[in-house]
């Protein structure tokens, strides 16, 4: 086990899409792009709720800081930063009724817990090794460690919700944790298969991803006072959002060259993972599709170069890619349609700009 300073392994500006730097590149993004409004917008965005996501990030760095494996485990991820885009669905959600108050605070913070808890969780099952550019905690701390920092952090994650005083957001957070369960049941029996399933992936998706995003704008509405059908909007469009988002992901892990194609198609493959451009293309070239079934079944963990070559030609030639990003942009634009139900604000205004420079991250 590697003892690493925390220091050494702080994220670099740019690698948190929630954050103030995060925004601010995809100011870059945009102004590259010649799409001046939506640079203003997002400029603007970055400013208002700068003082909100500082709060988020002092909570998490005053977590229990004892001395122990387990609780440097659950540190160690945290230092190292992210995207914070659940918070900040939480801040913008409580904006668009009174504001970002002491309540939404607690369940911004509750909302960033339960994702670094299940990353911490993801990466003793997955084995992971690298995590943000930097060593896993499990690589650091050790798998146990890991473990018992992701139900650690859990337990944080509720008590901030209880403490939030309204207790149907506990509810609905269990609601949460057992649909991730679920989702990861789906997953685990999945291992060892090859199995093209698009429903299937879309029932892991929206228990995996989607859930927490539907679960943190519906908590911003409630803190922020917002009536149920407004608080029922928000949380279909984090819905929408968490969907778009992971199938942006997913065009982002095959979108570069052969070999970054082939490191990640075959990687999530012996996973039981098959990410939708990958759906696409099986479905769209069925000769690819038993290739495929070969190699995932096959009993060499060695890959073919050939087969890897192939499987970034085909994801381009099926049309695979550009009709992944098109489902992205099609969620996107049905996550600003549910912003129809609040009032004109600048919060809902925010809210639409989120859900369109998703498409245009890099990362």
């Amino acid at each position: 086990m590697v003892t690493l300073s925390h220091a050494s392994h702080a994220p670099t500006p740019g690698q948190m899409f929630g954050s103030p730097e995060t925004l601010r590149r995809i100011e870059d993004v945009n102004a590259a792009r010649g799409d001046h409004d939506l640079t203003l917008r997002i400029a603007e965005l970055r400013a208002w709720i700068e003082a909100d996501l500082a709060d988020v990030e002092r909570d998490l760095a005053a977590l229990d800081r004892a001395p122990t494996p387990m609780h440097a485990s659950a540190r160690h991820l945290l230092s190292l930063g992210g995207k914070r885009l659940r918070p900040m669905c939480v801040a913008l959600a409580a904006r668009a009724g009174n504001g970002f108050n002491a309540a939404a605070r607690d369940l911004a913070v509750a909302a960033e817990l339960v994702h670094s808890a299940t990353l911490l969780h993801d990466d003793v099952v997955d084995m992971g090794d690298l995590r943000r550019g930097a060593p896993t905690s499990r690589v650091v701390y050790g798998n146990a460690a890991s473990i018992f920092a992701g139900d650690w952090l859990l337990v944080e994650a509720i008590a901030r919700i209880r403490a939030a005083g309204m207790n149907d957001l506990l509810d609905r957070a269990l609601g949460v944790l057992r649909a991730m369960l679920g989702a990861e049941a789906l997953q685990l029996a999945a291992r060892g298969t090859y199995a093209p399933d698009v429903e299937a992936y879309f029932r892991v998706v929206e228990g995996k991803t989607a859930s927490l995003f539907e679960w943190a704008m519906y908590a911003g509405g409630r803190a922020g006072g917002l009536a149920t059908a407004q608080c029922e909007a928000l949380e279909a469009y984090g819905k929408n959002l968490g969907v778009a988002f992971q199938v942006m992901d997913d065009v982002l892990d095959v979108a570069g060259d052969a070999a970054v194609v082939g490191k990640s198609v075959f990687a999530d493959l012996r996973e039981g993972k098959l990410t939708y451009p990958l759906l696409l293309a099986v479905e769209r070239d069925p000769a690819f599709g038993e290739a495929l079934r070969g190699q995932c079944l096959g009993e060499s963990a060695a890959v073919d170069p050939e087969l890897v070559r192939r499987a970034a030609e085909v994801l381009r030639a099926t049309g695979a890619i550009e009709d992944s990003v098109a489902l992205a942009r099609k969620l996107s634009q049905e996550s600003v349609r549910q912003l129809g139900a609040l009032p004109p604000s600048r919060a809902r205004d925010s809210l639409e700009s989120v859900a369109v420079a998703m498409l245009h991250r890099k990362k």
